[in-house]
């Protein structure tokens, strides 16, 4: 069904009449939730600090932790400290909110928010309630900043700034919201978030992203090879991200020639998934690496680092964004 799903989704042909009427219940359920919050008859957190929100309005994959990232590391370029909060999907935490370190286990703490604080150090609360996580972020660390990692929908949270990411290459689908398409709202909702980031665009007109793979690591992070010097042309490629076909048509922009091997999202790896035929090396992405990296026999097992490339006209515009809202108050 999820198969089916994903090719109605992605088409230009309309989708299946049956499916307009529960699109258009969906649709009716997601803007009387929205607007319960934003007319004050539920309650919504508002931090005593900015809150940045970074987003997606179609489901799947659009390369929203590379933005993440990039925020950590150019808001602390600017004097910022920044704290990070998800939801932590697929962790099974001991209770909740729930600080993760560099010693949880992805299983405990989530792939994203894990592979987060492993590149970054950067402080980070998973909370299904983002009102919670933001909380207990600001209660146990010198934050002065929140980068909400996904939470567009999430409207118990209130935000500052809204960033969505969208897939260039997959677009918006056939524009319809679920289960006819991939839309968690309306195309029309971009027209109200401050900044739309376009993963993969090369468009002059867009703030356009582009993930520029900067070295092979190996799992145990003390051998790493940029992707210039990468010696191996013929490899095992993992993958168990939103967009699997994304990372393998990377690795061959790299010449390297992959064995695809696509899991589905935050998929929970076994050992027995990287036994393959031959001595190629495996490698898959940083994401995928926190959840295998303490398996045994992994010693020719590497994940390709990527780093997001922003335009510094959208670094300027945002930052003046936050400067303009230090000055003036928040909305």
């Amino acid at each position: 069904m999820k198969e089916w799903l994903q090719a109605v989704w992605y088409r230009a042909e309309s989708p299946p009449c049956w499916l307009k009427p529960l699109e258009a219940l969906f649709r009716r359920l997601s803007a009387s939730k929205r607007d319960q919050y934003l007319s004050g008859r539920k309650p919504v957190f508002r931090a005593p600090v900015p809150v940045i929100i970074v987003g997606n309005i179609a489901v799947g994959g659009t390369g929203k932790t590379p933005v993440v990232l990039w925020l950590i590391e150019t808001l602390k370029a600017a004097g910022y400290k920044p704290g990070v909060i998800s939801r932590g999907y697929g962790a099974e935490a001991p209770y909740y909110p729930y600080v993760v370190s560099e010693q949880t286990e992805p299983t405990v703490g989530g792939d994203e928010p894990c592979m987060i604080v492993r590149r970054t150090g950067c402080p980070l609360v998973i909370d299904p309630n983002r009102p919670a996580a933001a909380s207990a972020l600001l209660e146990q660390f010198d934050c002065d900043l929140i980068i909400s990692d996904d939470g567009l929908q999430h409207y118990a949270l209130a935000r500052d700034i809204e960033l969505v990411v969208v897939d260039a290459k997959r677009g918006l689908g056939n524009g319809h919201c679920l289960p006819a398409g991939p839309l968690r709202e309306p195309a029309s909702r971009l027209e109200r978030v401050d900044f739309v980031i376009h993963n993969g665009s090369s468009g002059s007109d867009q703030i356009a992203m582009q993930l520029a793979p900067s070295a092979f690591v190996s799992l145990d992070k003390q051998q790493r090879y940029s992707v210039a010097n990468w010696s191996y042309t013929q490899v095992h490629a993992v993958a168990g991200i939103g967009n699997p076909q994304r990372f393998f048509d990377t690795l061959r922009s790299l010449g390297v020639q992959p064995t695809e091997h696509a899991f589905a999202d935050h998929h929970p790896f076994q050992s027995s998934d990287l036994e393959f035929e031959g001595n190629m090396p495996v490698v898959m992405t940083e994401k995928d690496a926190v959840k295998i990296s303490h398996f045994e026999n992994t010693e020719n097992c590497w994940y390709l680092e990527v780093v997001a490339q922003l335009p510094e006209s959208f670094r300027t515009a945002l930052l003046h964004k936050l400067e303009t809202i230090s000055q003036n108050g928040r909305k």
